[in-house]
C-alpha cells in the first residue's frame, strides 16, 4: 500500500477499461483538450517493457515513503506558491510543454479532476532546487524502473554519500528525496516520451 509515481506505457494510455487500469478517458479528453488548445495530439507513447529490469531506464515507479514537511518548508523557501503547485500539484505529467496547467474532468485515485502538468517545467523547478541544496546528482539512481531512488535514500548507500559530500541536501534527506524524485520523473518522463501518473 502507499502512493506510487508511475510511468504508463501505451497499452494502458489507451485503454479505455478502467476496472482493469486502463486510462483511455483520461487519454481521450486529454487529446480533447489539447485540440482546442490548438496543439497537436499526444498519440506516440511508448510501451512499458514486458519484464520490468532494475536500472534499465524503461519504466519508472516509486513510493513515496518520507515525511514531506522538509520538502514543502524548502519549496516555500525557493519558490513561489505558483511554482511549487506546477511542481508537485499534477496528477499528470506529460513530456511535453504547457503554457499553464491543464485541469481535466476526469477522476483519478486522489482527486475528483485530473490536473496535467508539462516535464519541462517541472523539471526546471526541480532542478533550481536541486541546485539550491547542492543535490549530488551524478551519485543518486538516474533510473527508477523499480524503487531504485526509492531504496538508495531508505536502505542503500545516501549516509555515506552525505558523509562524503555534505551540504545543504544532507542537512534533510527527506527533503532530499523529493527533490531527486521530482527530477526523475520530469527527466524520465521526456527521455521516454511518456506520461506519469500516481497510484
Amino acid at each position: 500500500m502507499g502512493i506510487y509515481l508511475v510511468s504508463v506505457g501505451a497499452r494502458e494510455w489507451f485503454d479505455a477499461d478502467e476496472e482493469e487500469g486502463g486510462k483511455g478517458v483520461l487519454a481521450a479528453a486529454l487529446g480533447e483538450e489539447l485540440r482546442r488548445r490548438g496543439l497537436p495530439p499526444y498519440e506516440s507513447v511508448p510501451e512499458e517493457p514486458e519484464r520490468v529490469v532494475r536500472g534499465a531506464g524503461l519504466s519508472f515507479e516509486e513510493k513515496l515513503v518520507p515525511p514531506m514537511e522538509g520538502f514543502g518548508a524548502l519549496c516555500r523557501e525557493h519558490l513561489s506558491q505558483e511554482e511549487y503547485q506546477m511542481l508537485c500539484g499534477w496528477s499528470l505529467l506529460v513530456p511535453f510543454a504547457l503554457d499553464d496547467e491543464i485541469r481535466l474532468p476526469v477522476e483519478n485515485s486522489y482527486a475528483d479532476t485530473t490536473t496535467v502538468a508539462g516535464a519541462p517545467q517541472v523539471l526546471a523547478l526541480a532542478e533550481r532546487l536541486a541546485g539550491a541544496v547542492g543535490l549530488p546528482v551524478d551519485e543518486i539512481p538516474e533510473a527508477c524502473d523499480n524503487l531504485d531512488l526509492t531504496m538508495w535514500f531508505l536502505d542503500g548507500p545516501v549516509k555515506d554519500v552525505a558523509a562524503a559530500r555534505p551540504g545543504p541536501w544532507a542537512d534533510d534527506l527527506d527533503a532530499a528525496f523529493y527533490v531527486a524524485l521530482y527530477l526523475r520523473a520530469a527527466q524520465h518522463s521526456l527521455r521516454r516520451g511518456c506520461p506519469i501518473v500516481y497510484c
